[in-house]
């Protein structure tokens, strides 16, 4: 089954909105095994929707639509469908009902337009919606299926999962599940190096490299007749990885540096306490996105300036004045006041030259030290990051996660 999927809607056409619905397809589509050729965009104009619309199916069996369903004269994604199978929209009187129920809930007076919303084409699968107003739909005639989606990801997202999804996994003669496996402080040319005749010699399962954002990725993807068979194939390939790689592998799936750290610092009863320069606190801040940290993180501190970083830390003037801000001796006093002043067991520290000014030939921008001291023994890392301000600060605050996360698994 090869795939296309057509987002509609000026608002995207324009950028004003991301369409972050066709990654989540793509994604979804490729664990069905279904082949994604072509992804577009056309906005709210009847002959361009209609064009695109046509013209996709002449490349492909299988078009997943999202927007257009909404109950405005431009949300025409459900019209053009109908047209193109030769079917004509009759009334859902179940989608009615939902609608006027909907309004009902949220306590608004339902408009006659939304009427628009319940009419379907005949002889199409309805997809209820429970998070919103407007039917999905599906169509499926002479060897062609249309899918059509709500635009809101709150929508599209539960209506694919739940209802989409199963549809199309019926009609697949395979299963297609596939393992992630996240790889810090190994860039992406030198993995590729490391597993290169893995790949090479790779036939199923398969092995996809490539990077996102500070870290490296490598994404095992097994064809089977079903799950259990699938992982089963996987197992051995991933092990030989992790043989490879160790410790550089610091999780698995959709998650993140921040998330292991946390659940890492909480299973070792751990507290923590930060001291931030250069990234100016994106260290706590991504340690909070984790529910539950609260029971481990007890400080977090910005000191940006010497005169903080030697009122609120501890920091002696004499190690300022000698060595600078940005030192390896100032990172150690950074961090060990942190910890001192929070009576944390670990202390986390950064300073750094972020740019893009304030670099010397000594101290260049992209020049970051972080201090770490665990239970009281000290350790600093030097690190030098290329890139614009925005990446150097992205890449310490990684880099710093990951020091610590590996001088806990010690």
């Amino acid at each position: 089954m090869k795939a296309e999927i057509i987002a509609v809607g000026t608002e995207i056409l324009l950028g004003d909105i991301l369409n972050t619905n066709a990654q989540y397809l793509a994604l979804q589509l490729a664990e069905l095994g279904i082949d994604v050729h072509y992804q577009s965009v056309v906005g709210d104009n009847p002959q361009r929707l209609k064009d695109t619309i046509f013209h996709a199916f002449s490349r492909a069996s299988l078009i997943i639509t999202t927007g257009g369903l909404g109950p405005t004269e431009d949300d025409l994604t459900k019209e053009t469908g109908a047209e193109y199978f030769d079917e004509e929209l009759v009334l859902d009187e179940r989608a009615l009902k939902r609608i006027e129920n909907y309004f009902n809930k949220v306590g608004r007076k339902m408009t006659e337009n939304n009427r628009k919303q319940a009419f379907v084409p005949k002889n199409s699968t309805v997809l209820y919606n429970d998070n919103g107003t407007a039917p999905g739909i599906i169509i499926e005639k002479n060897n062609k299926i249309l899918v059509m989606l709500p635009g809101p990801p709150k929508e599209t997202v539960p209506m694919f999962e739940q209802q989409v999804k199963p549809y199309l996994a019926k009609k697949q003669e395979y299963t297609f599940v596939s393992r992630v496996l996240r790889i810090a402080g190994v860039g992406e040319s030198s993995m590729e190096t490391i597993v290169k005749d893995l790949i090479d010699s790779q036939t199923n399962p398969s092995i996809a490299p490539y990077a996102k954002d500070a870290e490296s990725i490598l994404r095992i993807t097994a064809k089977a007749k079903d799950k259990q068979q699938a992982e089963q194939m996987i197992e051995p390939v991933a092990q030989e990885i992790y043989r490879r790689f160790g410790n550089d592998i610091y999780a698995e799936g959709e998650t993140n540096m921040q998330t292991t750290v946390a659940k890492l610092l909480i299973d070792k009863q751990k507290t923590i306490a930060t001291a931030e320069s250069c990234t100016g606190g994106a260290i706590a801040s991504a340690l909070v996105e984790y529910a539950g940290i609260s029971s481990t993180f007890i400080d977090g501190c910005v000191t940006y300036s010497n005169a903080s970083k030697q009122n609120r830390l501890g920091v002696k003037s004499e190690t300022l004045q000698k060595y600078g801000a940005v030192s390896p001796q100032t990172a150690i006093e950074m961090a060990e006041g942190a910890a001192k002043t929070a009576n944390a067991n670990i202390g986390l520290s950064t300073t750094g030259v972020a740019g893009p000014d304030g670099g010397t030939e000594q101290k260049p921008v992209g020049l970051v030290y972080i201090g770490l001291t665990i239970d009281g023994v000290t350790t600093v890392k030097e690190c030098h990051f290329v890139g614009n301000r925005e990446k150097i600060r992205v890449r310490a605050v990684y880099t710093a996660l990951d020091y610590l996360r590996r001088e806990l698994l010690k």
